[in-house]
């Protein structure tokens, strides 16, 4: 499974950004996917994460701001992210559990860096 993260990039606080990250490969059985950051000097934190049923769940610090999403049809993930603080500021790295396997097989894309500053 190669995972495919985009949409990262440089914005002011208060403002948006939509990450998309895109699976590939074959033979895998989606269970959930999600999105970790992780900031300079602080430990990776779930970002959002949403199984195959639609179950959804967030960090506290990005309820009511961040929206997480997926296309099963297309395997794709979506993170859109309002009201961005220069605390958002980290590498995202999008996730997916393959329930392929047993137990499940967990893979993680490249990361994209999302940078908050005016």
């Amino acid at each position: 499974v190669q995972l495919q993260a985009s949409g990262g990039g440089l914005v002011q606080p208060g403002g948006s950004l939509r990450l998309s990250c895109a699976a590939s490969g074959s033979g895998f059985v989606i269970i959930a996917q999600g999105w970790y950051r992780q900031a300079p000097g602080k430990e990776r934190e779930l970002v959002a994460s949403i199984t195959s049923s639609g179950s959804i769940k967030y960090a506290d610090s990005v309820k009511g701001r961040f929206t997480i999403s997926r296309d099963g049809a297309k395997n794709t993930v979506h993170l859109q992210m309002n009201s961005l603080k220069p605390e958002d500021t980290a590498v995202y790295y999008c996730s997916l559990a393959d329930g392929s396997t047993i137990p499940p097989a967990l893979y993680e894309g490249q990361g994209t860096l999302v940078t908050v500053s005016s």
